[in-house]
């Protein structure tokens, strides 16, 4: 576990949503809440949104002009480069935790300052965090930042189903794939069904890799031949890099069972941190397909996320 020392040079809240958050100095931390007092609290992921100072400064040297709280953030950090902290990371404050559950995000609506740089910092260095453990924040206070290599590795599953997702079919793969991983350890934070939509399926592995921080994302279906099978093409779309022993490798179990298994095209593959792995639609090859692989694929997790050195003995 790594440490960062940082200090906290703002704490700022709005009663209403769309008002400018005001710097008050101080706030309580409520856990699973977020700030006593504040819009933005709530039973969600972004109870808490961080800028760090200096992008504040060097986006005034532009000429912005902005203070703290302009936009939007309920905490401005110095010392501390929070946009590359990994999700899961964890801030503590005096007796407060935070945990960071997203890095940036999509901004739908142009604010005002966007409208007069023609561009906002927030969407791409805001961290927003959820409020583990309660307790007063005030300016002045040291913060420090700890990454945690040994926290559970986090997954998510895709279910690619037109009928599934129209509701005219029970989905049994994706339950079976979130049984296997969490036997195996892994910590299912997302359960998605989707239309076989290629560019529906892009967006939601960009989401879960560069804002989620998903350290597995296993998708079940669309890897066949009809011309709506489209999952390795918006995989392979949104790759860093190739992954394809692993394919490969479930292929080649899958051959073992049945000859058809050569016509599945699924893909795996990596983007930032994250291991992307397709499987087949049928609950069977789903289930045997990890069985297989699961053993085998954490190592190769931990090398990504630094907890592991490579090592080519099983």
């Amino acid at each position: 576990m790594s440490e960062t020392i940082g200090v906290v040079k703002a704490v700022c809240l709005s009663a209403k949503r769309g008002e400018q958050k005001q710097n008050t100095q101080s706030a309580q931390l409520i856990a699973g809440w977020g700030i006593e007092g504040d819009a933005h609290a709530g039973d969600w992921d972004r109870q808490v949104s961080l800028l760090a100072y200096d992008k504040i400064q060097q986006f005034n040297e532009l000429g912005a002009g902005v203070g703290f709280g302009d936009f939007g953030e309920n905490l401005v950090v110095e010392g501390i480069n929070l946009s590359i902290l990994p999700v899961g990371a964890l801030l503590n404050c005096g007796e407060s935790t935070l945990e960071i559950t997203q890095i940036g995000k999509q901004c739908h609506d142009h604010c005002q300052i966007y409208d007069k740089m023609g561009d906002c910092i927030m969407p791409r260095e805001g961290v927003f965090a959820r409020v583990k453990t309660g307790g007063l924040i005030s300016v002045g206070d040291e913060i420090t930042a700890q990454t945690q290599s040994e926290r559970p590795l986090k997954a998510a599953v895709i279910t690619l189903s037109d009928k599934g997702a129209a509701g005219e079919r029970e989905d049994k793969s994706g339950p079976i794939a979130k049984e296997l991983l969490e036997t195996a350890g892994y910590r299912v934070e997302h359960e998605i069904m989707l239309p076989d939509n290629r560019d529906e399926l892009e967006r939601a592995l960009i989401e879960l890799s560069d804002t989620q921080g998903v350290d597995l994302v296993i998708t079940t279906g669309g890897t066949g031949f009809s011309t709506r099978d489209t999952t390795p093409e918006a995989t392979l779309s949104i790759a860093d890099r190739a992954a394809p022993g692993i394919a490969e490798a479930i292929r080649a179990h899958s051959m073992s069972i049945t000859a058809r298994a050569m016509l599945s095209r699924g893909v795996s593959v990596i983007r930032k941190g994250t291991l992307i792995i397709n499987l087949p639609g049928s609950p069977k090859a789903v289930r045997e397909s990890l069985e297989f692989v699961l053993p085998h694929i954490k190592h190769g997790i931990e090398i990504l996320r630094g907890s592991a050195s490579e090592c080519g003995r099983g």
